[in-house]
């Protein structure tokens, strides 16, 4: 009898020691692979607590939860021979627990260099528009190269996004200044629209105020308001040309037709016979003036007598 009791306290000792060692939880996110002697299990065990078998069974839980990767920066040349460095990120998660337990031996680390080696590859066979704003396109690309090694390794492939590309800085300044030739070329080609459609509201507007007189008056009113702002004392007042015209031609119809033009001054020419008379008034003046002399006789010009024939 002491035995029996003895074997039972043994028991009951080897069970408390055994029982936690063979009990195990599988959570939500996780699904267990069953070994036994080293054969694995055909179905993965589901969420919850499981019984193994003292040294004849081992679990290894894997994460059923979706995998944030990130991808170290990749150097490359373009097809257009760009140098860039491109990043990338990697979404992915295990389906099959087995495949992904049994077919490799590290699955987060063969999809990391399957991502290296698929964004190197597709750095080569891209543009870099295609990297900067065409996007759409190389995700799908990386995915369809990733998914390939992937379904056989049991992992999924939710997405794939390239994160950043770095460009060398000549590359940038190029660029920056083709994007500035472009802003200009698009800022003169509105200015030139403007200016177009302006000169066609102007014509209009032209002929309108045309047609009617009145309308002339109004706008010149209108800019003496826009000119006189307030608290300002200077007075813009338009003259139109037109009266001046008026006072120009009501200026010439008072003086009786054209203006009389200025004659050019002319100096006098006398005639040769008087000036050879005034000679010799002057000097008979002078005899006059000496004692005893005969006054002299005026003779004109015209009159005078011819020299005698002795003389």
């Amino acid at each position: 009898m002491e035995i029996v009791v003895v074997l039972l306290i043994v028991l009951a000792v080897v069970g408390l020691i055994v029982l936690p060692s063979s009990m195990r939880v599988v959570k939500q996110y996780e699904r267990g692979v069953i070994y036994r002697f080293g054969r694995v299990s055909p179905l993965p065990k589901q969420p919850g607590p499981r019984l193994l078998v003292p040294f004849v069974d081992k679990m290894t839980k894997v994460n059923m939860q979706v995998v944030t990767m990130p991808v170290p920066s990749q150097e490359g040349i373009t097809r257009d021979n760009v140098s860039v460095r491109v990043d990338a990120v990697l979404y992915f998660r295990v389906v099959d627990p087995i495949r992904a337990t049994v077919d490799v031996q590290n699955y987060q680390f063969a999809m990391l260099q399957v991502a290296q080696t698929s964004l190197r590859s597709i750095i080569g066979k891209s543009e870099l528009d295609d990297l900067l704003s065409g996007r759409e396109l190389l995700h799908e690309g990386l995915e369809l190269m990733l998914a390939t090694p992937a379904t056989g390794w049991g992992v999924h492939i939710d997405r794939v996004e390239i994160k950043d590309v770095a460009l060398p800085e000549s590359m940038k300044r190029s660029m920056a200044r083709q994007a500035e030739a472009d802003r200009e070329r698009r800022a003169r080609i509105i200015t030139a629209d403007g200016e177009l459609q302006a000169s066609h509201k102007l014509s209009e507007a032209a002929r309108t105020m045309d047609a009617n007189p009145a309308a002339l008056q109004l706008r010149m009113l209108q800019t003496v308001v826009e000119v006189a702002a307030e608290k300002n004392s200077t007075l813009v007042l338009p003259f139109p040309v037109e009266l001046l015209r008026f006072f120009d031609r009501a200026t010439t119809g008072a003086s009786g037709g054209t203006a009389p033009q200025p004659e050019a001054a002319s100096a006098p020419v006398e005639p040769a016979g008087a000036a050879q008379g005034a000679d010799e008034l002057a000097a008979a003046e002078e005899r006059a003036e000496l004692p005893g002399a005969v006054p002299p006789r005026a003779v004109s010009p015209d009159h005078a007598e011819p020299p005698a024939a002795g003389a």
